[in-house]
């Protein structure tokens, strides 16, 4: 266990962040999985929507340090990909 002050506090402030990591963590794997629903589903409107809905939250999570700044790109990248390359 943690012994002076400042390591007590930094203790604290890893729980916390764990805890909104795991939250932001979620919730891209949600916003990931409903373009892949969509594109698994045949509809390219919905698809093309879950997509827009996904890469902000995406980036958001690259810019907090949650992924990787390449990985999130990757993803986006791969994402619009399968959609544009979707019949209409």
């Amino acid at each position: 266990m943690a012994n002076t002050k400042s390591a007590k506090k930094a203790a604290r402030q890893a729980v916390r962040r764990t805890e909104v990591n795991k939250s932001r963590t979620t919730r891209a794997r949600t916003a990931v999985r409903s373009v892949e629903e969509a594109i698994a589903g045949g509809n390219k409107e919905a698809a093309a929507k879950a997509l827009k809905d996904a890469a902000p939250i995406l980036a958001r999570n690259a810019q907090k340090g949650v992924l990787h700044k390449k990985t999130a790109s990757r993803k986006v990248s791969r994402l619009s990909a399968r959609v544009k390359g979707m019949a209409k």
